[in-house]
């Protein structure tokens, strides 16, 4: 059973001065429902290159959770270690999906920029993804509407208010999608096999 790491969020407490590494528990358990065995890794960018030279991981998860600094997120250190990671993953090719805050890391890595969309948040709503139209979760107040020109990545996945739901590289097992597959209360086969085809298991 190969291992995937996976990013955590960053839950500031004040009145112990900590900032503290956390993840949905459900992460680690949708990771196993696609045949992988789920780790998760600490905000400390400098540890991600010894931590994925000595793992040697099936895939890297990057997941939800902070927003962004740029866009008034308040977790520097996930930026960072999104930023490390994606490094890693392009130079190595080791392949990467990111959800959520995830997929905005990947989005603004390879030179496209977010913006402020309402109705997005704790909702579901259609998407069109290859000729077929279904219902997914939503939980960001940052997206991505237009991609760069000529850029690495391509559209999967859009809403009919025009939000970038899902991305693909066009060369790099490197994938992203807005929504959540671990907060399906039963994650969907869909999701479960582009995590495993991204990462190398069998659908």
């Amino acid at each position: 059973m190969g291992v995937v790491v996976y990013t955590q969020r960053v839950e500031v407490i004040e009145s112990y001065q900590e900032r503290r590494d956390c993840a949905d528990q459900r992460i680690a358990d949708f990771i196993s429902a696609c045949g992988f065995l789920p780790l998760p890794v600490p905000n400390r960018a400098g540890l991600a290159e010894q931590i994925i030279e000595t793992l040697r991981p099936a895939g890297i998860i990057l997941s939800g959770g902070n927003s962004l600094t740029a866009y008034g997120g308040n977790a520097p250190e996930r930026d960072a270690m999104d930023h490390v990671l994606i490094e890693l993953a392009v130079k190595n090719q080791i392949p990467l999906y990111g959800f959520c805050r995830g997929m905005q890391s990947v989005l603004v890595y390879f030179g496209n920029e977010l913006v402020n969309v309402d109705g997005h948040v704790a909702v579901r709503h259609m998407i069109r993804a290859d000729k077929e139209c279904y219902e997914v979760n939503s939980y960001h107040n940052q997206a991505c509407k237009e991609l760069k020109a000529g850029g690495e990545l391509r559209i999967m996945a859009q809403t009919p208010d025009g939000v970038i739901e899902a991305v693909r590289h066009k060369n790099l097992p490197i994938a992203g999608t807005m929504w959540h597959p671990e907060r399906e209360t039963n994650y969907t086969q869909k999701d479960i096999n582009m995590v495993k085809e991204l990462f190398g298991g069998v659908v």
